[in-house]
């Protein structure tokens, strides 16, 4: 993935955190030393921190997601999203087309709100393992729409540049979700419709 838009976007998180979110932030961070904690006065020198252990990446965006519920920061999750979303469309021979990946942006917002408990077999439909499906579970295990959204990316990484949005409804009426796979169309149709 594109390194040089992983750092301004962690740039963009440090900029909007406050000294109390540094100071908890430092005080989830436990494997990193005491010394070296006391001198990080700024996110952007605790994110290196946590580059140099590779417990975060380009790649890997997972702890610092945890790391901003935990100190009740959820808003700027949509700052990481919009860098995956930007990370997965510009991979060079897996660019999915602009249009494409918009319809799948609004299936995907329709889909978190009414799919619900049946996420689990809406995941076996569109083809994720068994151990895929248990590592969104265990990484958002009380975040039963985070859940969902990490199922879409998964399920975008896996397509690359095939990703298509009939899918995402077809898998849907597969599991008996038609009211959900309607609202979809619904609502790609009002896209079609500008």
């Amino acid at each position: 993935m594109d390194k040089s838009g992983f750092r301004a976007m962690l740039l963009a998180i440090s900029d909007k955190l406050t000294e109390d979110n540094l100071t908890s932030l430092k005080f989830l961070c436990t494997d990193i030393g005491k010394k070296r904690l006391e001198k990080i006065n700024k996110g952007i020198d605790l994110f290196e921190c946590l580059i140099e252990k590779t417990t975060i990446g380009p790649d890997n965006t997972e702890l610092l997601r945890e790391l901003l519920i935990q100190i009740g920061q959820r808003v700027l999750l949509e700052t990481i999203d919009d860098y995956e979303r930007g990370a997965t469309e510009s991979r060079a021979a897996g660019v999915l087309d602009s249009k494409e990946r918009e319809k799948i942006n609004i299936a995907t917002e329709v889909i978190v709100e009414h799919l619900g408990r049946k996420w689990l077999q809406f995941g076996r439909k569109l083809g994720l393992q068994h151990t895929q499906l248990e590592g969104i579970q265990e990484k958002h295990s009380r975040e039963l729409e985070e859940q969902v959204r990490e199922l879409i990316r998964q399920w975008m990484k896996m397509r690359k540049e095939n990703a298509r949005v009939e899918d995402l409804i077809k898998a849907l009426r597969d599991c008996k979700q038609n009211l959900t796979a309607d609202l979809v169309e619904k609502n790609l149709k009002d896209l079609d419709a500008h």
